[in-house]
């Protein structure tokens, strides 16, 4: 009998482990990958940006969806419009409020495939607000680069409401409509580097 319950708890190891050994953890790559974001300016034009500084690591198990993860950090303050006024004005306390919220995030806490791809469920967290929010994703694949690691390419993109975020400054202009949309699209291309 003790012989059958420690074969038992044996093969229970041996199945926990191969699960957690396929599931591969990539590093974001900066210098390759782009957090992107665009709105809407005085009502017929956009306005594009993007943040410079920003990390983050994906789990990545094709079998086993469950086992995968994304969890990303981006440094608020590096926010970046082309346009320095503006930047400052996005840093400060009608927007970013960088001083008190530097940093924005995403942690997954379920991943799910679809038809067009994946959707990563999970936690947005912009100004000291967290979301549930769903980021549809594609995994266009995975590549060796010239030094012989693998790399993961993904992109993905979803649309918010930054009022959801506490980011509500606006002015109206004269003739009606608003300086800045509410809804912003966010825009990701990521290379991630297999640990």
């Amino acid at each position: 009998m003790q012989h059958k319950k420690a074969l038992v708890i044996l093969v229970l190891i041996v199945v926990c482990s191969s699960r957690a050994v396929a599931a591969d953890t990539y590093t974001i790559d900066p210098v390759h990958s782009s957090v992107g974001f665009s709105v809407q300016h005085m009502v017929i034009s956009r306005v594009s940006g993007n943040f410079k500084e920003f990390s983050g690591t994906i789990v990545y198990d094709e079998k086993d969806l469950a086992q995968s993860s994304v969890n990303v950090h981006i440094k608020a303050a590096s926010v970046d419009t082309r346009d320095e006024d503006r930047d400052r004005d996005v840093r400060g306390g009608e927007f970013f409020d960088v001083a008190k919220f530097p940093e924005i995030t995403f942690a997954s806490s379920r991943i799910e495939k679809t038809e067009e791809g994946y959707v990563a469920h999970g936690k947005l967290t912009i100004r000291g607000v967290s979301k549930e929010v769903a980021l549809p994703f594609k995994i266009a694949g995975t590549v060796k680069d010239p030094s012989g690691k693998t790399r993961l390419v993904a992109q993905a993109g979803l649309t918010i409401n930054r009022k959801d975020f506490g980011v509500s400054w606006n002015m109206t202009l004269d003739g009606g409509g608003l300086v800045v949309g509410d809804e912003v699209k966010i825009d990701l291309q990521v290379e991630a580097v297999r640990q």
